[in-house]
């Protein structure tokens, strides 16, 4: 039997406001578009970088401060950042974000999406509205807007928004991925038990998937 038919899921823990994240999704994008898995299922799972941020947010260059000890060091940090989203396509806009949101609204959003499929498409349109638009991905108002742009029904954004279900999955896939010992993003798990930290490279993700199809195969011969 070729591995090739043997489905596989890969979860990805990640945050809306993370950087890396964004780069990691493209890095995926790219090994997936040079290497298709047809079978493959990925889930987008929630984890919040800052748990405990105020719904409302807070202002950026207080975060940053708090975050780095002084705003010249997180502007070294994010320059760094931004040479390497520009070799994945992305044009980070770091100054036009004058906000930190909380993000569990957003992952609530991304939750309800999952139902009708939409759930990658959102998460880009989330990266890009956070990270070169400045837009604020807390504000309910915002949110509702964005996924209504990427076909929600309105009914269907104001609910997850506001918590109806989606905040108890949202919270629990957070819990999930501390009670695994997972403390940064993006965090890659292929058929529940190999698991990757960090934005790779498709080099890399190519290693993945054979090794979890190879380790399916033997399960199946034995």
């Amino acid at each position: 039997m070729s591995t090739h038919n043997i489905a596989m899921l890969l979860e990805i823990f990640a945050d809306t406001v993370c950087p890396w994240c964004f780069i990691g999704k493209r890095r995926l994008m790219r090994a997936l578009a040079n290497r298709p898995q047809s079978d493959l299922v990925i889930r987008w799972r929630a984890f919040q970088l800052n748990p405990g941020m105020p719904m409302a947010g807070i202002d950026r260059a207080q975060y940053m401060t708090a975050k780095f000890g002084s705003l010249e060091r997180a502007q070294r940090v994010f320059d760094s950042v931004a040479r390497v989203g520009r070799n994945e396509g992305i044009d980070f806009q770091f100054d036009r974000i004058k906000r930190t949101p909380n993000t569990l609204r957003s992952h609530r959003l991304l939750q309800a999406a999952a139902r009708i499929g939409r759930e990658a498409a959102l998460l880009d349109r989330l990266y890009n509205a956070y990270f070169l638009e400045g837009i604020d991905i807390g504000d309910p108002d915002r949110l509702v807007s964005l996924a209504e742009e990427m076909g929600l029904p309105g009914d269907m954004a104001h609910a997850a928004v506001e918590g109806i279900p989606e905040i108890d999955l949202a919270l629990a896939e957070d819990f999930q991925s501390r009670r695994l010992g997972i403390t940064g993003v993006p965090y890659l798990i292929f058929n529940g038990h190999f698991g990757l930290s960090g934005a790779q490279e498709p080099e890399v993700l190519y290693s993945m998937f054979d090794l979890a199809r190879e380790d399916d195969k033997g399960k199946l011969a034995s």
